[in-house]
């Protein structure tokens, strides 16, 4: 933690860049969502591979030179999941998103980066809170009920799911809500409740319940069909994700004979795009709920070589080495703060051929890549992606390979 630090607001432009443009958000220089709006897409794209390439440069310690990113097939309404923090603002209740380094709630009608009727089920979901008065949580007090709203939209399906996080187990007035969400989107096929009564700033808790509708939704991916739940981990750029596995399906080099270890797996994505060029698919996914969606989507797929491991990646990844199962390939695709050293460790002892990482944080990325360097495995290919256009974030693919004796 920085113990001195301060941040620069900018008060005057009298000399613009080239690549500035006017932002097109009227809430952008408040909301903590979008960066870079009031940049050019191409030098943004530029901006991000220097992100990337720096990292691995400083960190890494790799003498690299990118590839252009990939671009986005989308800049605009290409999110296809949104939570949005309730609050109380004069009174009514409001949805929007953190302002900048605070907890304070910017209101938003509509947001650039989702879709249109994204806004229109907030406005509803708004109407009923305060046509019922439902009680709205305080994260000061731990009191009150409804703590945000949750939206995932899957694309090719069309189908909507409405998620509300409360501090309880029960909702009042449910069915005039169902009304209001369901009048207001009539693609919405699912209406769920997600309990989260701890005091932490983590979003969802590990219980969910149906109300109304279907308990998960179903979409397309790289051909195949994945069936999603709230606690599902899922990318919220579809179409970004389909070149973004394309790449990591590239890296992977498959030929149909590899035993391919697909570690925080989560639904299951990554691994079942790639399962029918594998003699065998172990994914390894903590979260329990989306462990059995990757069950069931490779069921769904007619996939029947995938197996599908509950655990901690580090705890299964040892379970596998005891075990004997020395996979060829293996894809790391880790949360923002990276793998585990010990997890690295036991990924050299298993000595796969090549290790693909996709990782969304290319700081940590950075640091693992070194570890990995430092036991044996070379960095060989290196791609940044834009997932998240408009934002401070950029997804990179990695390609190591044992070095040779």
């Amino acid at each position: 933690v920085l113990s001195h630090y301060a941040f620069g607001i900018i008060e005057e432009i009298t000399s613009p860049a080239v690549c500035r443009v006017e932002d097109d958000c009227p809430i952008y220089r408040r909301c903590g969502s979008c960066s870079l709006r009031h940049i050019s897409y191409e030098e943004e794209l530029v901006i991000k591979n220097g992100w990337v390439e720096e990292n691995m440069r400083r960190i890494g310690k790799l003498g690299v030179t990118l590839p252009p990113a990939v671009p986005s097939p989308q800049t605009n309404r290409y999110r296809n999941k949104a939570i949005y923090p309730v609050r109380l603002q004069n009174g009514e209740p409001i949805v929007g998103f953190f302002a900048k380094r605070s907890h304070r709630v910017e209101p938003a009608e509509d947001c650039l980066l989702h879709p249109v009727f994204f806004g229109e089920i907030a406005a509803a979901f708004c109407g009923w809170l305060a046509e019922f008065n439902v009680s709205i949580y305080d994260e000061v007090t731990h009191s009150g009920l409804v703590r945000s709203l949750y939206i995932r939209h899957a694309e090719a399906s069309g189908e909507v799911m409405v998620t509300i996080i409360a501090n309880g187990s029960v909702l009042p007035q449910t069915q005039a809500l169902i009304e209001a969400l369901c009048g207001a989107c009539s693609a919405i096929t699912s209406v769920m409740l997600n309990i989260n009564r701890d005091k932490t700033n983590v979003l969802l808790g590990e219980e969910c319940q149906t109300l109304w509708g279907e308990s998960t939704i179903t979409d397309q991916l790289c051909g195949l069909s994945f069936s999603l739940s709230p606690l599902s981990f899922y990318q919220v750029n579809r179409r970004g994700a389909e070149q973004l596995y394309g790449i990591a399906r590239e890296f992977a080099a498959l030929s149909g004979s590899e035993i391919l270890l697909d570690l925080y797996c989560g639904a299951g994505t990554i691994g079942l795009s790639m399962a029918h060029q594998a003699r065998q698919l172990i994914g390894v996914e903590i979260v329990s709920d989306a462990v059995e969606n990757a069950r069931q989507n490779a069921i769904q797929n007619g996939i029947t070589n995938a197996r599908f491991i509950c655990a901690d990646a580090t705890e299964a990844a040892a379970q596998l080495e005891a075990e004997g199962i020395a996979p060829d390939v293996i894809i790391l695709d880790p949360p923002r703060k990276g793998c585990t050293p010990e997890l690295i460790k036991t990924t050299v002892r298993m000595a796969p051929d090549r290790i693909v990482m996709v990782s969304c944080n290319s700081a940590t990325a950075a640091r693992d890549v070194a570890l990995f360097s430092e036991l044996g495995y070379v960095t060989q290919k290196i791609q940044a992606v834009d997932m998240f256009p408009r934002t401070a974030h950029v997804e990179c693919v990695i390609l190591m390979s044992r070095a040779k004796e």
